[in-house]
């Protein structure tokens, strides 16, 4: 069984392929996870703008050969987890496919639900009977549904997004990658830690 994550941006050619990359990376030691981003308007065939390559290389991350691609239905069909940019974009996954909505999440919202929830961790992989590393992350994104309402909110709705730096100012896309590194570090800490339980039960 493959677990497979999607990343979601508007024109995926700064955010959803830097997230894309990142979670990759993280997640290379466990075999048959895999990585994908589109955009809900993508600029298709474009690659990523230099600002973006250069703040993803000062991360040791190559974002040169991304070429951009317009979502579908049977890849939000397919994904194990959703990670959208910003509220409007798991807006346009889950209106496209309502049943997605448990496996869609904003970046920073699964992140902090993972902050909140790792502690209860353990138990979600006992419950489940998860054995394989692709069956302890699909815990982990089950327990970070089923506790979603019960953590604390931002201060503001738009923290649960990452700025939309395409066009903006070196300051933008800057900003932008701080909102969005810690974020997918987060989400890539609270899957690896799954799939490690998950495989030592």
């Amino acid at each position: 069984m493959t677990f497979s994550i999607l990343s979601v941006c508007t024109g995926n050619v700064c955010r959803s392929p830097v997230a894309e990359l990142s979670l990759a990376r993280a997640l290379a030691p466990f075999t048959d996870v895999v990585v994908q981003s589109a955009g809900v308007g993508a600029l298709v065939g474009r690659g990523v703008p230099e600002p973006a390559q250069r703040l993803a290389a000062t991360l040791e991350i190559d974002a040169a050969q991304h070429v951009a691609r317009q979502i579908d239905e049977s890849m939000i069909r397919q994904a194990s987890l959703i990670v959208a940019m910003a509220r409007e974009h798991r807006r346009y996954v889950v209106e496209t496919l309502p049943a997605a909505m448990r496996r869609a999440f904003t970046l920073r919202e699964l992140a902090r639900i993972a902050e909140a929830v790792d502690d209860r961790l353990p138990a979600a992989i006992a419950q489940a009977g998860a054995t394989t590393a692709q069956d302890g992350m699909a815990a982990a994104v089950a327990l970070a549904a089923s506790l979603r309402g019960t953590v604390p909110p931002p201060a503001a709705p738009e923290e649960f997004d990452v700025i939309d730096p395409f066009r903006q100012s070196d300051e933008v896309y800057q900003r932008s990658f701080d909102e969005l590194i810690p974020a997918a570090e987060r989400v890539a800490a609270y899957l690896a830690r799954a799939a490690r339980l998950a495989t030592s039960a």
